[in-house]
């Protein structure tokens, strides 16, 4: 774990710790928004042992959580946490993770019943005895052990591209039912994030009782949680699911996904007329709306998920009382009242997208703007596909060029080529590019970068290539210095043009290489070479705050498929949704570029190798 993520982890129990001991939310707050911060970050937090000053520049960080992140740094651990951890038992914690238990709740349970793991909160539930703390009924009481049950099934969060298939079938369907006006997709998973926790439905409709009872018996439901006319919740199998997104994958390392079996999925009966402020609010993230409604109150309105209405004295809901909404409907409208432009969802995480304004809106990159699949495999390494085949079905997508990039040799797990094989391989290639005629095809590698930063081909081989994808695949562990110095050597290599899923991280699974992304960034735009994002929904790697450093420091970025199977095209999507999330336009990814433009680039790299 790097040490980002180990701060990040302390500060963020320190707040929850806070919470549960009574303490002043404010300070509980200031410790989350921290740990948020320094999550986001991709320099490594340990450079800034010697200088206060620049911590206190970071937006999240004041001083004395700077005093903290020093104190972390210098000696591996925050007091004010060993202190907490002293008066409050570490299995409250974990307590504290589990829905319906909040930090007032927790606080209970621990003083009054001796709570301190989940084997306790399993203990007083068996029992009944949990029935006498405090504003603690039956029905809270269910739903707190049917979370606990899920949690146990379930495993942890699911990854993007398990649960988006899911989503999407819940919500066609639902379009279906008869007097169903609308429907959308909330949560994190419309925002992009790479693991869902659950999946939220919204629908219009003036009819719930058919909308919950059609939601309710999909086929899909293994068990309902809460049925209602305006809320229903039920527990889905990922079985299917997790088979259909992992067919045909040859790679030994993302055969199987994480261990999710179940998910939570929910659907929320809204009024047509404020359809637009719940999937607003419900969308999120926490804190992109918590400063949509400090924008709303400061132009005397307030904002709730029933729509933005004028601002009174009056203490009950506005909607309650019969107000009309200044907006509603949709999230255009409430967004241009609060004189925002309307922002893409994958941009709803308070990163900047505050600042956004009409006259200037985002223009992202989309689907559709993807002309190129610049990293794919044949049966000559690991493919299913023929060339002839692979190019065919990328023509078939309107691609104007497909890269066929087959393991270098180092990869014998997944058939990598010799010297000798590229060769034939590469001569096999430019006679496919001959036969099928309406797409380009480049003859590549996927070229695996040694612990050492050395690359598996001898220079005078790479040279006969038309693209090189640099790629690390083994040595994941090292340090970040050792792995930012391997992976600048590969960036600033004159042959490699693109440096592909540069930490190795498997989502869920394996956190890869942690190295400093900034200095990789800044050295891929000096030298001209793209960094990728894979968009295989187990990789999503580069990760979306990585895509951001990236363009802040110049760099071009590609989205490849990694395409192993017909099906991986699929993915596409993905790795278009973390670019978004990453702010990425269709200018700074080369995979959107013309074919001229795409092959001039290509051709300029090896022409300033020639000159070196």
């Amino acid at each position: 774990m790097s040490t980002n993520q180990r701060l990040a982890e302390q500060l963020s129990e320190i707040a929850k710790l806070l919470e549960v001991t009574g303490a002043n939310s404010f300070r509980a707050n200031a410790n989350s928004r921290a740990a948020r911060a320094i999550e986001d970050m991709t320099e490594d937090i340990a450079t800034y042992a010697d200088d206060r000053e620049a911590l206190l520049e970071i937006d999240g960080i004041g001083a004395k959580i700077a005093d903290k992140i020093i104190e972390f740094i210098k000696t591996g651990k925050i007091e004010e946490r060993e202190q907490l951890l002293r008066e409050v038992p570490a299995g409250v914690l974990e307590v504290l993770r589990t829905p319906g238990v909040g930090p007032k709740t927790a606080r209970a349970l621990w003083q009054g019943k001796g709570v301190e793991s989940i084997a306790d909160l399993k203990r007083i539930i068996d029992d009944g005895s949990i029935l006498e703390v405090p504003r603690m009924g039956k029905k809270t009481v269910e739903n707190i052990k049917k979370a606990l049950e899920f949690a146990e099934a379930s495993g942890g969060r699911t990854p993007l591209g398990v649960a988006a298939p899911l989503a999407v079938e819940f919500a066609e369907r639902m379009q279906k039912v008869k007097g169903v006006e609308r429907v959308g997709v909330a949560g994190s998973l419309r925002r992009g994030r790479d693991t869902i926790g659950d999946i939220d439905i919204l629908v219009a409709t003036k009819d719930g009782e058919t909308a919950g009872e059609a939601f309710r018996s999909m086929p899909e439901v293994m068990q309902v949680l809460a049925a209602g006319a305006t809320k229903s919740s039920v527990r889905v199998s990922l079985e299917g699911p997790i088979k259909a997104e992992t067919r045909g994958k040859s790679d030994e390392e993302t055969k199987a996904p994480p261990a999710v079996a179940t998910m939570q999925v929910d659907l929320r009966v809204v009024a047509p007329e404020s359809f637009g402020a719940a999937l607003l609010y419900f969308t999120g993230s926490k804190e992109h709306n918590i400063r949509l409604r400090e924008r709303a109150l400061k132009r005397e309105l307030t904002l709730n998920e029933y729509g933005l209405f004028p601002l009174d004295d009056e203490k009950s809901p506005p909607q309650s009382r019969g107000v009309k909404p200044v907006a509603a409907a949709t999230e255009e409208e409430i967004y241009e009242k609060l004189e925002l432009p309307w922002i893409p969802p994958e941009l709803r995480e308070d990163r900047g997208e505050m600042d956004l304004t009409p006259e200037d809106p985002p223009a992202l990159i989309t689907l559709e703007d993807i002309r190129a699949e610049l990293h794919a495999h044949t049966t000559a390494s690991d493919g299913a596909m023929s060339i002839e085949e692979l190019a065919r079905a990328a023509k078939e997508l309107g691609f104007h060029t497909i890269a066929v990039t087959d393991h270098s040799k180092s990869q014998t797990i997944a058939n990598g080529l010799s010297k000798d094989r590229l060769l034939k391989h590469i001569d096999a290639i430019r006679e496919a590019d001959e036969t099928v005629k309406g797409i380009r095809i480049l003859a590549g590698s996927e070229v695996d970068i040694l612990a050492d930063g050395k690359l598996d081909y001898d220079d005078a081989t790479l040279e006969k290539l038309d693209i090189v994808v640099a790629s690390p695949h083994w040595a994941l562990k090292q340090d970040p210095k050792a792995a930012t110095e391997r992976l600048l050597r590969a960036v600033r290599h004159p042959l490699v043009h693109i440096l592909g899923h540069a930490t190795g991280r498997l989502v869920g699974r394996r956190e890869g290489l942690a190295p400093d992304i900034g200095a990789i960034a800044e050295a891929a735009a000096e030298c001209g070479t793209a960094l990728e994002i894979n968009a295989h929904w187990m990789r999503l790697d580069l990760r979306d705050i990585h895509v951001r450093t990236a363009l802040e420091a110049g760099a071009t970025i590609a989205i490849n498929c990694d395409v192993h199977g017909m099906g991986d095209f699929d993915n596409l999507r993905y790795g278009v949704t973390t670019g978004r999330r990453g702010w990425l336009t269709a200018d700074r990814c080369v995979n959107s570029w013309s074919a001229k433009k795409l092959h001039g680039w290509l051709k300029s790299k090896r022409e300033s190798a020639s000159t070196a």
